[in-house]
């Protein structure tokens, strides 16, 4: 996994939501932007580590993860359950 430990947490949090929204699938960049929006800001280091890495990965792949396909051990985390558990409704109206 990716650590960035020496960067301030505020300003990877900031790149992390810049990214985000800019994965390159729609689909992917309206969830994952909203995600991050009401949670990134929650997250220690772990977390934003294995945020990272699902942003490191491919958008296909994320979205079959998400959607209910297994993910390999490696992104099966905690924060790829928030994603899969997130109501974009809820937060998008």
């Amino acid at each position: 996994m990716n650590t960035a430990h020496s960067e301030d947490v505020e300003s990877r949090r900031k790149r992390l939501r810049f990214r985000s929204h800019y994965r390159g699938m729609k689909e992917m960049d309206l969830l994952m932007g909203s995600f991050a929006v009401s949670h990134i800001d929650e997250f220690g280091h772990e977390q934003l580590d294995f945020y990272e890495a699902l942003l490191d990965a491919d958008d296909l792949d994320v979205w079959s993860w998400i959607t209910g396909k297994p993910a390999p051990n490696d992104f099966d985390t905690p924060v790829l359950q928030m994603i899969r558990d997130f109501k974009f409704y809820e937060h998008n109206n």
